[in-house]
């Protein structure tokens, strides 16, 4: 009897074990938690994720001496993932907020951005000042969120899963206009007809890297190679490789 508990505790004992080495995480690999629905962020190519923060995470790999694995998720489960451990960072077009540094560190900014306004052609909205009263679209737990709801009140807000789907609203007239970042705006802009950005910005932001609050050694390296990589025009190249000015 003995003898059978005895081989039975050393199986478990290797089935853990075993279990241990097949989960066990890859020193040499960063998992990036990223929603691949962002344009030109971030969107699929065929099977593959491709976009800025893609090769600007690439890029920073190459310098640290490991390589990417990005993991797509919706944006908001982007920041649990860094904050919780489940992937090592987030990228996928976050801004800095003081919300979010409570859950998370964030790398020194790569780029900045504007919240942009997304209106049809020749329609009543001109300027920020016409949102008043209107129905706002935006992507869920994103900055735009946040700051259309914090001005206008929830009331005033439809919140949507990603871009294209707010745009879409949009168009069928569910909404007056959509408040998104930036370039995603571009991206929008260009594959629908009739719609345009208005001059006016809702806001200027800064996108930065997210990890969890004690991987401070990566947080170290990533911005070490972020300051060089801003330093020789790599992250500008990169930027230009896929935003028209």
């Amino acid at each position: 009897m003995k003898k059978i508990i005895s081989i039975a505790l050393v199986l478990v004992m290797a089935a853990c074990m075993f279990a241990s080495c097949g989960g066990a995480k890859d020193d040499n690999v960063i998992t990036m938690a990223t929603s691949a629905d962002f344009p030109p962020y971030e969107y699929y190519e065929n099977d593959k994720i491709v976009g800025i923060d893609i090769e600007i995470m690439e890029a920073v790999c190459a310098k640290i001496g490991m390589t990417l694995q990005p993991e797509d998720m919706s944006f908001d489960s982007v920041i649990g993932a860094a904050q919780t451990g489940k992937a090592d960072i987030a990228m996928s077009g976050i801004t800095i907020t003081e919300d979010r540094k409570n859950m998370v560190n964030f790398t020194i900014p790569y780029t900045s951005t504007a919240q942009s306004i997304i209106v049809v052609k020749d329609g009543a909205i001109t300027t920020k000042a016409d949102l008043e009263g209107k129905k706002i679209g935006v992507q869920i737990n994103t900055t735009g969120d946040t700051q259309v709801t914090e001005e206008f009140g929830d009331e005033a807000v439809d919140r949507y899963q990603n871009g294209a789907l707010a745009v879409e609203s949009l168009k069928n007239g569910k909404v007056d206009c959509v408040v998104i970042d930036g370039e995603v705006a571009k991206a929008l802009v260009a594959s629908n007809e009739g719609l345009e950005i208005i001059a006016d910005a809702y806001s200027i932001e800064e996108y930065a890297i997210a990890l969890k609050k004690d991987n401070t050694e990566l947080l170290e390296k990533i911005n070490g190679a972020l300051e060089e990589l801003l330093a020789d025009g790599t992250i500008d190249a990169i930027m230009d490789k896929y935003i028209e000015e």
